[in-house]
């Protein structure tokens, strides 16, 4: 069964930097969309980031301009570059593939920590 591996969350200070990495552990055919999503603490989760196969991004408001995703859909990687991180940015950070035909595949959650 594929499996997606996170890797790159850990704790920083407010206005740090982390970048958050996934790997699918098996080549997925007819992935559209890469994404990242996070789930703090008694919160729902939410969208941080989408990128299309043919390279078109969307972003939660509250990241715009300071989170840049990128895939690479040979390599079946995505990457998540999060700069001047909040506070509020703590979470569990959450990769998904989502396949032309519905299926979501989710990574196990990387835990991101920013302390004020």
């Amino acid at each position: 069964q594929v499996q997606l591996v996170e890797s790159g969350g850990g704790l920083v200070q407010a206005g740090g930097s982390l970048r958050l990495s996934c790997t699918a552990s098996e080549h997925i055919f007819n992935i559209n969309v890469w994404g990242w999503y996070r789930q703090a603490p008694g919160e729902h989760r939410e969208l941080v980031a989408t990128i299309t196969r043919s390279g078109t991004t969307n972003y939660a408001d509250s990241v715009k301009g300071r989170f840049t995703i990128s895939g690479d859909a040979d390599r079946d990687t995505v990457d998540l570059q999060m700069s001047s991180l909040k506070p509020e940015d703590t979470a569990v950070y959450y990769c998904a593939f989502d396949h032309i035909l519905g299926e979501r595949y989710w990574g196990q959650g990387t835990q991101v920590t920013v302390s004020s």
